[in-house]
């Protein structure tokens, strides 16, 4: 089976937004950070703290909202020449080919270490850093959609 595709930016930032929150440390964070907020307007409401430290809280808790929804996502598709380059991508019972202007790769399917679904994209993951991603948009119909999710779900089981 053999699709084509581009990227639409809002899709992708979208996409890298999923991305950063289903990481671990970025969970972590968010909970500790959220569970703080909520502390400090509670001391603040029973006026145990002040209210420049409810200010700091919230102003942190704003800034790190902003960093992860905004403006990581926008830096790295920035950064990237990925997300403009036109792709042809073939998926077989066996290899994964990706083709550019500049050239084509192959990886067997246990060069991935594991896939994840968001509602625009199939992510897929070689490590816990880099990974690809796939538009649904680019499957002729759901029949290859769900094809190619079976092949994923069956073939990447790290």
């Amino acid at each position: 089976m053999t699709v084509q595709f581009g990227y639409d930016k809002k899709q992708v930032i979208q996409a890298l937004r999923y991305h950063f929150l289903m990481r671990p440390e970025i969970k972590i964070l968010l909970i500790f950070i959220n569970v703080f907020a909520i502390l400090s307007a509670v001391l603040f409401a029973y006026k145990i703290i002040q209210p420049v430290s409810f200010l700091m809280f919230s102003l942190l808790w704003f800034i790190l909202m902003l960093v992860i929804w905004r403006f990581l996502p926008a830096s790295i598709y920035k950064r990237s020449g990925t997300f403009k380059d036109h792709f042809i991508m073939h998926f077989s019972e066996e290899v994964v080919t990706l083709e550019t202007e500049r050239g084509s790769k192959d990886w067997t399917w246990d060069s991935f270490s594991k896939f994840i679904e968001s509602p625009y994209f199939f992510h897929l993951y070689f490590d816990a850093r880099s990974f690809f991603i796939i538009p649904k948009e680019a499957f002729v119909d759901i029949a290859e959609l769900q094809q190619v999710r079976q092949w994923m779900k069956t073939r990447i089981t790290k």
